[in-house]
């Protein structure tokens, strides 16, 4: 752990620091008088200050209830000190901070990770999709458990049902105490079925996000790219405003199938936008079917880049990061070269029961936490 405090949930941990140093001065007396005051005990010992200022210690401390405190100048009473003194922890109140610390030193486990050679913290969110026979609030409990820090929810694609469930029965308040309860974020709203239009007020009262979509156009030759994306762009304008209105961003993703495919297609992309509430969705899986250079991707995107899926091309769980062959490591470096402030989202598509999911995805997010805690400054 860092010298640094660390912050969980709206409170800090630090390293406890107990200290007693009693101070008997007559708080009445100014700074500037030259006699020093000094406390006496009626048939006690104490600390004490002589008339040089000098701590002596005739015997055995103070007496709680039998002292009496007097100023060797005046002979007047003083008010006793404090029972808890300042800088003073008394021993209930440290036992209670130590409880408290040791909770928060389990807790840090679940710290989004940070890597000291780089300086850049790995936000991980997954997405409700992989969980889809199972109601939101429990989708949400169960990626809490997992330690991620927020949750990608998804519209009627494949059949998940939990973006039109939380549309009709939650509203945006609802979600909102949903992931209150659970301490997750929301990281997004994945919008390929039923559109971003539809639940852009929605992801607005929810406390704001990325909408993922696609860019719902086909490949073009490059001769024909610039003017296919400025027009593309075009027709994106009023979903744009849109996502200003609701103080949120729309990112699109690039397909193997889609005007959003190529290298080429994403700088052109990059070129031509000028809406900080526009950006883009990279899915690796789909460079890889190119096939295309990842790192070279997250670079084009730069500061454009609002969504990353930690996805790779392969068959089952082999999409989720651990389980196929591809070495996240240098995707992780990208994304720290930008930097990227987005989350990091492992993802798959495919079906399978809840507890089998949980346990590949729980091995996905430890091959991410490896994968970053190794990763070292991006070489330009």
């Amino acid at each position: 752990m860092s010298s640094h405090s660390r912050a969980f949930h709206g409170w800090v941990l630090s390293p406890v620091c107990v200290r007693h140093r009693p101070q008997f001065l007559n708080r009445n007396e100014s700074r500037g008088n030259a006699k020093t005051n000094r406390l006496t005990a009626a048939g006690a010992g104490g600390g004490v200050l002589d008339k040089d200022g000098r701590r002596v210690y005739p015997g055995s401390a103070f007496r709680r209830g039998a002292a009496s405190y007097k100023n060797a100048h005046t002979d007047q009473p003083m008010n006793p000190p404090p029972t808890s003194l300042p800088g003073h922890l008394p021993r209930r109140g440290f036992l209670s901070q130590l409880g408290r610390g040791a909770a928060g030193l389990s807790a840090l486990r679940w710290l989004p990770p940070l890597n000291a050679a780089t300086g850049w913290v790995m936000r991980l969110s997954t997405s409700s999709i992989m969980f889809r026979h199972l109601p939101i609030e429990q989708v949400c409990e169960r990626l809490a458990g997992l330690g991620f820090e927020a949750i990608d929810i998804w519209s009627a694609h494949e059949g998940c049902p939990h973006l039109d469930d939380v549309a009709t029965r939650l509203g945006g308040a609802g979600l909102k105490a949903v992931l209150r309860q659970h301490r997750l974020a929301l990281c997004s709203f994945s919008v390929y079925a039923g559109g971003y239009p539809r639940y852009a007020a929605l992801l607005g009262a929810a406390g704001g996000g990325v909408a993922v979509r696609g860019s719902d156009s086909k490949p073009c030759p490059p001769a024909e790219l610039t003017a296919r994306m400025r027009a593309f762009l075009e027709e994106l304008k009023p979903q744009t405003e849109l996502a200003g209105l609701h103080q949120t961003r729309l990112a699109i993703e690039n397909h193997s199938d889609a005007l959003l495919n190529t290298l080429d297609s994403l700088k052109a992309f990059v070129d031509l936008n000028s809406s900080p509430h526009l950006g883009l969705a990279l899915a690796p899986y789909h460079l890889q079917a190119i096939p295309a250079s990842v790192e070279e991707a997250i670079r084009i995107c730069g500061r454009q880049l609002f969504y990353f899926y930690a996805w790779q091309k392969a068959d089952g769980f082999g999409q989720l990061p651990g389980h196929g062959p591809a070495d996240f490591t240098p995707w992780l470096k990208a994304l720290a070269a930008i930097p990227y402030a987005g989350h990091v989202n492992p993802f798959m598509h495919g079906d399978a029961a809840a507890d089998v999911m949980a346990q590949a995805v729980a091995k996905a997010r430890d091959c991410l936490r490896q994968c970053q805690a190794t990763a070292g400054p991006e070489k330009q």
